[in-house]
């Protein structure tokens, strides 16, 4: 770029100095220095972008390759599903032709899985005690307040 060492900025400066004069001088070079500042930011803002779109077409790249790795991998399980689907259905021949019986011509070629164990629906939000509901109920411990009116009413003697 340009080589402008401390010589060459006073010779620039005194230049100035003389052709502009003393009452404009600091007034021009805010604005030059303004100028250069918004020539500085465009320039970054320029690498900016440019940095960013070189990392978008690689993260493009990579999406494409990850997507590429998980079709082949449905098309490795459809094919491992389909074999296996045989080999089971010719086992379920096999045995349904040395038995000859009828009774076990409807009954499936596998066991069907036992139900999924799925987690009791508690709502997670309320606060619970560690100690159990029936040991409180056992000892008589209050598990819910009461206001002092109730509280009265409750332990009024009877007529």
């Amino acid at each position: 770029m340009l080589d402008l060492g401390i010589s060459k900025m006073a010779l620039i400066g005194a230049v100035a100095l003389i052709v502009i004069g003393p009452e404009k001088l600091p007034r021009v070079a805010r604005t030059i220095g303004t100028l250069l500042g918004k020539a500085q930011r465009y320039v970054a803002d320029v690498k900016a972008e440019v940095n960013r779109a070189m990392d978008l077409d690689e993260l493009k790249k990579m999406k494409e390759t990850v997507e590429d790795a998980g079709r082949e991998v449905e098309r490795s399980l459809h094919a491992a599903k389909a074999s296996f689907e045989k080999d089971m259905n010719a086992a379920a021949a096999a045995l349904q032709g040395t038995d000859g019986a009828s009774a076990d011509a409807a009954a499936p070629a596998w066991e069907p899985l036992p139900p999924v164990y799925r987690r009791p629906g508690k709502n997670w939000r309320l606060k619970r005690g560690a100690t159990p509901q029936w040991y409180k109920a056992r000892q008589g411990v209050r598990r819910q307040v009461q206001s002092g009116a109730a509280r009265v009413a409750r332990f009024r003697p009877k007529k």
